[in-house]
């Protein structure tokens, strides 16, 4: 790694969460009655809104998801894909949760409470979208707030971005074809086109604009780089904030008939964040890798690319859709079950290097 990437990845991890990442749940709450009641007092323009699409992309939203999207990948170190060799179990660890376990255990989780047990309290029309957008939840791991889960249980910085540059590069390839399986898997119809152009636009592209971008700030240096994120990060959560008051416009009706929506969804995307990030602790630590290497392997797992399941909601679904409530709930949440998380990994920490010196002894 080059001295610039080792400041920044310090830096990086040494970034506290701040004034809108720490109140995010906040903001969402926020929006949601901001969105509901402009919805309902100003259905005409929200409606023109909506009608601004080419190709089943709206104008405006496509916008947004950029500017929300592109500061996040400014953060990703392609470069860094080189350290994975020096924790070659916390890496593995990380890919078989964030890719074999995650996606296909929500979409057992979406089966189980939202098409039966919650079934009766849902709208059925909605029923196969609520599903649908659990698993683009699930399929997009967790890119730029994982830093700062990582920083608040002293996580490795480096296998912190290591892992995170590789998550984002098989999500390039893997994702449309993860989500276009599981959505087939749970009988819900997979518009391909649509799903394809979704990853074109807001992975492939945005990840390419990102790292031009990455390689000419940083032609400065490491502080001019920082001084350019610290102006360009509040577009993309101010961006995020106003795609939620649009949806929510749009979902206006829906919650106000059903309010419990929101709750039945969470409990399927609360039980996988718990599930997944036990299972990626206790797999670190059954295989010896460092506490400091297992709470981000951990944390990533439980967390998620929010921002890109909320784009490839919107575009697979529509404003209107199930889909697109559902990643925001996974928004609506991130921030308050994220902290209990780091909170129990640290508190757990005697715990999890006894095991490790344990381990030790016996060989």
């Amino acid at each position: 790694m080059s001295a610039q990437c080792e400041v920044i990845a310090k830096r990086a991890a040494n970034a506290p969460l701040n004034f809108f990442e720490r109140y995010l749940t906040a903001w969402v709450a926020l929006c949601i009655v901001v969105g509901i009641v402009l919805g309902q007092g100003l259905p005409a323009l929200f409606k023109s809104i909506a009608a601004m699409e080419i190709a089943k992309v709206n104008l405006p939203v496509g916008l947004l998801i950029w500017v929300m999207i592109i500061p996040m990948l400014l953060k990703i170190d392609f470069g860094a894909l080189h350290q994975i060799k020096g924790h070659a179990k916390g890496i593995g660890v990380t890919l078989f949760v964030n890719w074999l376990v995650k996606p296909f255990s929500m979409a057992l989780l979406g089966w189980i409470f939202i098409r039966h047990l919650f079934a009766p309290m849902l709208p059925a029309a909605q029923i196969d979208s609520y599903i649908a957008g659990l698993i683009l939840l699930a399929a997009a791991p967790c890119t730029a707030m994982v830093f700062v889960w990582s920083r608040l249980t002293d996580g490795d910085p480096y296998f912190t971005l290591s892992q995170v540059a590789l998550n984002d590069l098989i999500m390039v390839f893997a994702f449309a074809p993860l989500v276009g399986l599981l959505l087939g898997v749970s009988r819900i119809a997979v518009p391909w086109d649509t799903l394809i152009t979704s990853v074109v636009l807001y992975i492939v592209i945005p990840v390419l604009i990102a790292q031009v971008l990455r390689r000419l700030l940083l032609r400065n240096g490491p502080a001019a780089f920082d001084a350019a994120m610290g102006i360009i990060q509040p577009w993309s959560i101010a961006a995020l904030l106003l795609t939620l008051v649009l949806l929510f416009a749009f979902q206006g009706d829906a919650i106000i008939k059903q309010p419990l929506v929101i709750a039945l969804l969470a409990v399927p995307i609360l039980i996988q964040v718990f599930f997944n990030s036990a299972l990626a602790y206790w797999l670190n630590r059954k295989l010896g890798e460092k506490h400091s290497v297992a709470c981000p392997s951990a944390l990533i797992g439980a967390s998620n690319f929010f921002e890109l399941a909320v784009a490839a909601a919107i575009s697979l679904f529509g404003f209107e859709s199930g889909a697109a409530l559902a990643t925001v709930v996974g928004v609506l949440i991130e921030v308050p079950v994220m902290l209990l998380v780091v909170k129990v990994a640290n508190a757990s920490r005697p715990w999890y290097e006894a095991g490790i010196r344990s381990s030790t002894a016996v060989r």
